[in-house]
């Protein structure tokens, strides 16, 4: 039986324990009648679905609901800390990450190693990463929690729907598939099915990590139209539209690291020449502050350490560094004001390592998209949009890839675990 606009009954099931089992992650507890009230449907009409849900495990009564008028309370609803997990892995340049999130959005495992992955092969680097993926399940299983999805945030361009890495120049990697180096970990020994794989540019799970965690701690939700910023030892975009991402054709929009600063400038590993890397990333902005990046990669080892080193040279007054992230931030600003002016968006967000340095990079950056933003008839200059700090900081995209990977969850909670590749955000 087919109902109007052509969606079956089982369409219509399906979204709508999607609806419930969502909204009460992002609310609950919350009491039926207060889920059928926010989705719009009958209190009869979402009792069948809370049942299911409850019997699948995804939600579990809790306390008495005030009802605030006659008659038993009822209980209130939250979902499961047990049954699915997301998780999320990253590979950065030197190195290697996981982590678990329940359905709650609760971190229930982490793990993470130094690994010096700049040219290293990939098989390499899988296996590795495979020792620290099966720590994860093994911590999780013992709380009751199973995979529902990995997802692998990595530094590099990825092929649109696929698990191949097409070029990552900081890893020196191209036309790198993961899957066969992650397959024992996605059908687990003894397992019925694979979990499903997605592998995702970390500027995008940043950004995604962004809109579903940016806010709170007193910090307002995230606007729907923002362009996001990270940065590791390259830079990295993302464009969100709209509450969306905006990926592409071939799934490579956001590669702002390889917009030309100064067309002049320095070759870059991407085969251009001024490219805003060679100004803000870290090795460049390490050499500008008079700093060699190769030692201090080895007296600094470890995520985040090299920009915990020009945080403390800057903070301490280093005339050097603290020059260096000027012109960083001057660089950022010329690349980020084409994307502006292109796209109109309602923020800027820096996040990833430029968190750690925004005291020293904002100044500069929010100087240029002001002289560079267009001037309207209307208003006249009317200067660049507001520019914020991710309070995710460097965690922004391995906590996105474990909400992602919980994604195939919360769009179809009663059969989330079919063997296939989840689908892109």
């Amino acid at each position: 039986m087919t109902a109007p606009g052509g969606d079956t009954q089982h369409g219509i099931r399906r979204r709508n324990l999607a609806r419930v089992l969502r909204t009460v992650a992002a609310q609950g507890p919350v009491s039926r009648p207060a889920v059928a009230a926010r989705i719009g449907l009958t209190r009869a009409g979402v009792a069948p679905l809370v049942d299911e849900l409850l019997r699948a495990g995804l939600l579990v009564e809790t306390g008495r609901a005030a009802t605030g008028g006659r008659g038993r309370p009822g209980t209130e609803l939250a979902v499961s800390d047990r049954g699915p997990a997301g998780i999320g892995a990253e590979i950065g340049v030197d190195h290697l990450a996981v982590c678990a999130v329940d359905l709650r959005g609760r971190v229930r495992a982490r793990v993470a190693a130094d690994a010096a992955n700049r040219h290293r092969a990939p098989g390499p680097v899988l296996r590795q990463l495979s020792g620290l993926l099966a720590e994860v399940t093994a911590e999780i299983a013992a709380e009751g929690l199973r995979p529902a999805g990995l997802t692998v945030a990595v530094p590099g361009l990825v092929a649109r729907d696929a698990t191949t890495v097409v070029h990552a120049p900081n890893l020196g990697w191209r036309a790198a598939d993961l899957a066969p180096g992650l397959a024992g970990v996605t059908a687990p020994e003894g397992g019925s099915s694979a979990v499903p794989l997605t592998v995702e540019n970390e500027a995008n799970l940043g950004a995604l990590a962004e809109l579903r965690l940016g806010g709170g701690a007193g910090r307002p939700a995230p606007p729907p139209d923002f362009v996001h910023v990270s940065a590791e030892a390259g830079i990295g975009a993302a464009v969100v539209v709209d509450g969306q991402l905006l990926r592409g054709a071939r799934g490579f929009a956001g590669e702002l690291g390889h917009v030309p600063v100064y067309p002049d400038g320095p070759p870059c590993d991407c085969g251009g020449r001024g490219c805003l890397e060679q100004y803000a990333g870290e090795p460049a902005v390490l050499r500008a502050g008079g700093l060699t990046p190769e030692r201090a990669a080895a007296a600094h080892p470890g995520p985040g350490a090299r920009i915990a080193l020009l945080a403390r040279r800057a903070t301490d007054g280093d005339a050097a560094v603290v020059r260096a992230l000027h012109e960083a931030g001057t660089a950022l600003g010329i690349a980020l004001a084409g994307a502006v002016n292109l796209l109109d968006p309602q923020a800027v967000v820096l996040g990833g390592a430029l968190a750690g340095l925004a005291p020293w990079v904002l100044p500069s950056l929010e100087r240029e998209l002001t002289l560079r933003t267009a001037v309207t008839a209307e208003t006249g200059r009317v200067g660049g949009p507001a520019v914020t700090v991710s309070r995710l900081g460097a965690d922004g995209p391995l906590l996105g890839a474990a909400h992602a990977a919980l994604q195939g969850v919360l769009d179809d909670p009663l059969h989330c675990c079919v063997p296939a590749h989840s689908p892109r955000n």
